[in-house]
């Protein structure tokens, strides 16, 4: 596979920017993301764009349907769906998220799967199972979540468990962890510091929503506050700096909006970059 080193900072790409983008795909972005639900099931001009587009860019994936800790069988068909659109568009990593959006039928949200050891062992034997048929290495985002039924360990012994068990890699969110640390009550800087460095193939940065001083809504529908930016900082000041993509999937605003924030991240990067590399350095 041929695919480049995925490095700096990076944009989720929504079908209705193809298009526009396709005449002038902007450089200040290193990487794209798609969601391979919204494509697989597309022919003609929307397959022909994004091929175009994945042959000019380099992609990751995040998805929205495998659901990793449902109750029910795996779905290997859609897991080897994903597989030729990844071997298609010569896209490396798979993401998504660690809970769950199906169990009789589709839930269409992200539930929490139990803080439980008898979850994990679920969670690494259905991970072993689609890296087998993906032929790649799972990563696994660490989410946003409201209850927490059943839980016998905290997220952060949840999360690192699955991590070792199955042998996944992590994608880091960072606003997840923000948005939980106020819900849930816990430090934010500590659940970072216990995540493995060498684990975290990328991150993500979000906006949310305010619904209360103590409840915040992961909704990817607004600018990023500086609690974030500030805790990204920190992110790459533990674990050193890691390709890093900006999540807008409401409320969008014009193409010049997001490249602000794009090289927000961008400026927060080359802080801790050691001086010899200029990997994500623009002039």
């Amino acid at each position: 596979m041929s695919q480049k080193v995925l490095q700096g900072v990076g944009l989720g790409l929504r079908r209705e920017m193809t298009e526009e983008l396709l005449e002038n795909i902007p450089s200040q972005v290193d990487f794209w993301e798609v969601a391979p639900e919204n494509w697989i099931p597309l022919g003609g001009k929307y397959q022909k764009q994004l091929k175009q587009f994945t042959n000019a860019s380099n992609f990751v994936t995040h998805g929205l349907s495998l659901s990793i800790g449902s109750p029910e069988p795996l779905d290997v068909n859609f897991v080897k769906d994903v597989k030729a659109f990844l071997d298609l568009h010569n896209i490396l990593y798979y993401s998504e998220h660690l809970s769950y959006c199906s169990g009789k039928g589709h839930l269409y949200d992200l539930m929490p799967i139990p803080f439980t050891e008898e979850a994990v062992k679920h969670v690494a034997e259905r991970v072993k199972m689609v890296q087998d048929i993906i032929e790649r290495p799972l990563v696994l985002e660490n989410v946003s979540y409201y209850a927490a039924p059943g839980q016998e360990m905290t997220e952060k012994e949840f999360t690192l468990s699955v991590l070792e068990e199955s042998g996944c890699l992590m994608l880091l969110d960072v606003n997840n962890i923000y948005v939980n640390s106020i819900n849930h009550r816990y430090d934010a800087e500590d659940f970072l510091r216990a995540m493995p460095s060498g684990k975290i193939v990328y991150g993500h940065i979000a906006g949310h929503y305010d619904e209360a001083d103590d409840l915040k809504v992961d909704t990817h529908g607004a600018d990023v506050i500086p609690p974030v930016w500030n805790l990204l900082e920190k992110a790459y000041e533990i674990h050193g700096v890691f390709p890093t993509l900006l999540e807008r999937d409401f409320n969008i605003p014009p193409i010049a909006e997001l490249l602000k924030e794009v090289e927000q991240i961008r400026l927060i990067q080359n802080k801790y970059l050691p001086e010899h590399d200029s990997k994500v350095q623009r002039a």
